[in-house]
């Protein structure tokens, strides 16, 4: 049996010369031949340095937007949303307070503006149900991915129709929340610094230490995210009998999800909180920039050498 070698990320583009994929190949080549073309036709009229001095630029640019990434993006991905985003129309929110009437003379109204968000949440009981008062009351169902990629196409249907078999036995509807979260490696990397000299041997230790050193590494050259996927089933009507309702439709969808391969568990009353905590304030997790304080720290003034 031969063993092949398979790297990690499956889903990259594929090697097409020198390295360089079909995408890089285009970005590096067209601004490559325009600039032998233009030395082509310019070439007995401009002196050598100013082809230079113009090629050089135009080509360095180009290789850093086939090349430089940053969070998985090229460049020029990079600069095609950055222009996205500021053609798109915003609006700048200027907080809860009521905009002025207009004037008697001016027909036109104006749209209410952008306000805090009030959450509907009235109460989480112990087993993860959310209390929604005349809403109803919802239920949050945390859902692993899926690796689709490395199946094979008969599994890729399998799972496929799995998924379809739970969607055709909804009769109300639900959402799938699909989030991104920053990950911390500090506390792992503590509990290997402080779990390797008890390790039984040395070469367990050395590794458990080279592994610590790695993850440090990671978490400083690179921002770590986590995909959180989370099922919210509603229910509404009176709070004491949808509670049931919802969390039977819960193990239901627990049951449904795990047919297409997803490892999925009815959240508890304190994963909600976290959860909710999270999505509205998702910096709070995190450690602050650096020189700055985390938004509970105390700020007293200087001491002046006084003892209390």
């Amino acid at each position: 049996m031969s063993r092949v070698r398979m790297p990690a990320d499956v889903e990259r583009e594929d090697k097409i010369l020198a390295g360089l994929t079909a995408r890089q190949l285009v970005i590096i080549g067209v601004p490559g031949v325009g600039v032998w073309a233009a030395y082509s036709m310019l070439g007995h009229l401009v002196p050598p340095l100013a082809m230079v001095a113009v090629a050089v630029p135009v080509m360095g640019a180009a290789v850093a937007a086939a090349l430089v990434q940053r969070d998985g993006l090229s460049l020029d991905r990079l600069l095609l949303a950055a222009l996205r985003f500021a053609r798109s129309p915003k609006r700048r929110a200027s907080g809860a307070s009521d905009p002025q009437p207009l004037p008697s003379w001016v027909q036109a109204t104006t749209p209410p503006l952008p306000a805090p968000l009030t959450l509907p949440v009235h109460a989480i009981s112990d087993d993860g149900v959310i209390d929604l008062a005349e809403h109803g009351c919802a239920v949050l169902v945390s859902c692993s991915t899926v690796s689709f990629a490395l199946r094979t196409p008969a599994e890729q249907a399998g799972l496929v129709n799995g998924f379809a078999s739970y969607l055709n036995s909804l009769n109300t509807p639900v959402q799938f929340l699909i989030r991104a979260e920053s990950i911390r490696l500090d506390p792992l990397v503590d509990a290997l610094d402080r779990a390797a000299p008890s390790l039984p041997h040395q070469a367990l230790e050395r590794a458990a230490r080279d592994h610590a050193d790695y993850l440090a590494e990671l978490s400083q050259s690179r921002d770590l995210l986590r995909r959180q996927i989370v099922l919210v089933l509603t229910e509404s009507g009176d709070v004491a009998h949808g509670a049931v309702t919802v969390r039977r439709r819960a193990e239901d969808a627990v049951r449904g999800l795990a047919a297409a391969a997803s490892r999925a568990h009815v959240l508890t009353g304190g994963q909600v909180a976290a959860v909710l905590s999270s999505a509205a304030d998702p910096v709070s997790r995190h450690a602050p920039p650096e020189g700055l304080t985390s938004p509970e720290a105390v700020i007293t003034g200087p001491a002046h050498g006084r003892e209390a």
